[in-house]
């Protein structure tokens, strides 16, 4: 009998499932596949691509120091993204007389049953997947006996079970959650420290030309590439985060300032999500500079909940809910995607610095996808679907299981609540105060409606307006729906009016 391992290309870790199941046997098939077919199902954002080419060949070399047998294929097949698989794992399985393929279970549904659709002459085990501190089954236990599934009760029970920030059964400083000292607005100056970029290697190199002679539909600007590109550098980030960035990530973590990409936030979900980092030594790294160098604990706090919190809420609920979840549309909205989420030409200030910042880097932190991007999407009425797919495409920590359930439930509240208690729906009053976007804008965050009006208003008012029989069954919405009684009812047609134009100049500028 002979067993093989296929490592898919957010799997990459000398530790994931599949590897361990064979022990450490000298020698044993490993193969990983480029697939040209799978990177069509939408325009990737070309660091994307550069990250996870890069990281798999780099992982391949780091698999054959230590002894595997490994393959690697660039497959470029056109008869479909299965059938490009199938063709490289048929050639190798063949070559290898393999008798059984291991995989570990993909983080992604969509790839699990392409996998499980496979036609090949050999034996599929399906190895569950070891990168998140739940397992699907232990979530769904958790979640199956509770009446509600919010998040601050899941993030309670895994800091207790992993014993971290905890003296005995209770949270160190006694409280569980500290964000209400994570929310500052920017003022003056922030002294923010640089963060930890890499030059590219002529691995890495190689495969920026291949990424630009591409000639399917890509997103982005693929240079300056500056993320790490294997384990050693991943570390290196990590490491630079808790020395330079940790002990102030907290207070401004919700802050957005023109020109500055990454703040005080530790750029870890990347290499996170491919497998080059692990959950556990991440927050277990933060726990011990809490613990040795009496870091502030809002801001140990803060971040370890993000990742402990919210990254593995997220991968829970994407496996609890049914398959049908990326098809929600609570508020029926169909708006196309405008055009400048591609381009990022627009005169609203706050949209054209986020974007422009994503086709650059492919990253923006949380606030700047939540409160800019996914409010404007919500607010404006656009299909969650076109913006789920935006998300999958143009960021490069970027995937079914992390945009399914942040774009569609967290950020559009297209689930009707399943997993947040509000939508996330403001108008510009927030963004003016938690960045400083509206200082170099055009249009006036103060005024609701007129040529000067900022969009973010209208639309916002124009949204509570459109839903307010649904939102008044959210409790948190009550209270700011009554501000929709005092306002006068011709400036609430105005309103009405404005919103509907801009609706139909969008259309245009979507081609729709």
């Amino acid at each position: 009998m002979m067993i093989g391992v296929w490592i898919l290309g957010d799997q990459l870790s000398v530790k994931q499932a599949a590897l361990q199941s064979c022990g450490h046997q000298d020698n044993v098939p490993v193969i990983l596949i480029e697939s040209l077919r799978h990177i069509q199902v939408r325009p990737y954002h070309q660091q994307k691509l550069v990250l996870v080419w890069s990281a798999m060949r780099h992982f391949a070399q780091e698999l054959r120091q230590l002894k595997y047998s490994v393959t690697y294929k660039m497959a470029d097949s056109l008869s479909g993204v299965a059938r490009d698989f199938e063709t490289a794992l048929q050639e190798w399985i063949k070559a290898n007389r393999i008798t059984e393929l291991r995989v570990m279970m993909p983080n992604d549904r969509p790839f699990t049953q392409m996998i499980q659709n496979l036609e090949l002459p050999c034996q599929i085990t399906l190895i569950p997947n070891n990168h998140f501190l739940w397992s699907t089954e232990e979530f769904n236990n958790w979640a199956s006996c509770r009446k509600r599934l919010l998040m601050e009760d899941f993030y309670r029970e895994g800091r207790r079970r992993l014993q971290i920030l905890m003296e005995e059964n209770k949270p160190i400083g006694g409280q569980w959650n500290l964000d209400q000292e994570n929310r500052q607005p920017p003022k003056g100056k922030l002294n923010t420290p640089p963060a930890q970029w890499f030059e590219p290697d002529e691995i890495t190199l190689d495969v920026i030309a291949k990424v630009n002679s591409l000639s399917c539909q890509t997103y982005g600007e693929v240079a300056p590439f500056r993320w790490g590109v294997n384990r050693q550098q991943a570390l290196q980030v990590l490491d630079w985060f808790i020395q330079h960035r940790l002990a102030d990530f907290g207070p401004y973590q919700d802050a957005m300032v023109t020109g500055e990409e990454t703040m005080w936030h530790a750029l870890l979900s990347p290499y996170l999500n491919i497998g080059l980092l692990q959950p556990l030594e991440v927050i277990q790294a933060a726990e011990a500079a809490y613990k040795e160098h009496q870091l502030p604990l809002n801001s140990v706090e803060g971040f370890i909940r993000q990742v402990l919190g919210w990254r593995e809420y997220m991968h829970g609920i994407y496996y609890y809910v049914e398959a049908e979840y990326s098809d929600k549309n609570w508020f029926n909205h169909t708006q196309p995607l405008p055009e400048f989420f591609w381009t990022g030409k627009t005169k609203m200030n706050c949209l054209h610095q986020v974007i422009t910042q994503v086709q650059r880097t492919g990253y923006a932190h949380h606030i700047q996808r939540l409160m800019v991007l996914s409010n404007f999407a919500l607010i404006a009425g656009i299909s969650p679907q076109s913006v789920e797919n935006w998300f999958h495409a143009a960021f490069i920590d970027g995937y079914d299981w992390v945009m399914q359930t942040n774009v569609i439930g967290m950020g559009l509240f297209a689930d009707g609540g399943v997993l947040a208690s509000k939508p996330y729906a403001a108008s510009a009053n927030y963004i003016n105060k938690m960045s400083d976007y509206c200082k170099g804008c055009v249009y006036n965050h103060k005024e609701r409606i007129g040529q000067n009006a900022c969009p973010f208003n209208f639309f916002y008012w124009n949204f509570l307006d459109q839903h307010r029989e649904k939102l008044q069954s959210q409790g948190r919405m009550s209270f700011i729906l009554k501000h929709l009684d005092k306002m006068p009812p011709e400036e609430l047609q105005s309103i009405r009016q404005q919103a509907q134009d801009w609706h139909g100049d969008l259309q245009l500028s979507s081609g729709k």
